[in-house]
């Protein structure tokens, strides 16, 4: 398998389980790793936004890492979040990790800051000029409040051979389409949005890394598949079942509410760290209705 092909499909940035006294569930983490090496899942992000990573301290992080490593054991690609708004803290965090096991970074664009195209553009090169792992972009300017122009991304997809993707997640099509038209041919576009992920795969993406595939690993990575066979019809039944479930899923947060689905479905326990809360009683109940339209 070439690098390329790794990113290819349906990736899930898995979230972290917790205990009722907000302890790391590290026995539930192992079942859904499982869970998802079962069900299709093509590759496993660790230490995303959706692993609500910034509640965690070091030893935890290292923990986890090590958690999703050993029950991986090799049988799917590892994604590793390492991002930040403190440029150089980022580059120490890749210098200080062991990357065995690992295939490629996912770095988030930095937040809070605000930085212009070209603070963004300084940022990534030195990340790339840091390390020999492949990297993921992550533009979720939802999040960070900064944009990543196609035209940054496209400078950067053409100035460093180890930024080979993108995560795109600002939901602006126009943009997402003038990256898939203009990119270099083994740079890939990956959506960052389960809910556009089915138009965003017609019009060139190779997948999504999602947050529903937490609980839906067989049926969003089906979906995944046959989009990039060209089934668009089978696809699209797929990706209309899934539409009310996804726009629940974000009413209170991501990730209220995938921990909300993974919880009735007795895989983990419906707890977040602050300042993240569980989903409202009304949202859960709409949830609840919803999974067992999806079961059926």
């Amino acid at each position: 398998m070439n690098f390329t092909n790794k990113l290819v499909g349906m990736g899930v940035a898995l979230v972290t389980p917790f205990k009722d006294d907000m302890s790391v569930d590290y026995e539930a983490l192992e079942r859904l790793v499982e869970f998802q090496l079962r069900n299709g899942t093509d590759y496993l992000v660790v230490l995303g936004t959706t692993g609500e990573t910034p509640t965690l301290n070091d030893s935890e992080r290292q923990a986890i890492i090590d958690t999703v490593v050993r029950v991986n054991a090799g049988r799917v690609p590892i994604v590793l979040g390492i991002g930040g708004n403190n440029t150089m803290g980022v580059v120490e965090q890749i210098r200080k990790t062991d990357f065995t096991n690992i295939d490629a970074i996912l770095s988030v664009s930095p937040y809070y800051n605000k930085p212009s195209q070209e603070g963004l553009y300084q940022h990534y090169k030195t990340i790339a000029e840091s390390t020999y792992m492949p990297i993921i972009i992550y533009n979720v300017p939802g999040r960070t409040g900064a944009n990543i122009s196609a035209e940054t991304t496209l400078r950067l997809a053409r100035d460093f051979h180890n930024i080979v993707a993108i995560k795109e997640a600002s939901g602006n099509f126009k943009q997402i389409d003038d990256i898939i038209k203009n990119k270099p041919a083994n740079f890939m576009v990956i959506s960052g949005d389960d809910g556009i992920t089915f138009p965003l795969i017609t019009l060139g993406a190779v997948g999504v890394i999602s947050v529903v595939g937490n609980a839906f690993p067989k049926e969003f990575s089906r979906m995944v598949r046959l989009a990039l066979r060209g089934d668009l019809e089978g696809a699209r039944r797929i990706h209309y079942s899934f539409v009310e479930m996804i726009e629940l899923l974000f009413v209170d947060g991501n990730p209220a509410g995938v921990k909300s689905v993974l919880s009735c479905m007795g895989l983990i326990n419906n707890v977040l760290r602050l300042p993240l809360v569980p989903t409202k009683t009304t949202t859960l109940e709409k949830i609840q209705d919803v999974l067992k339209t999806l079961e059926k």
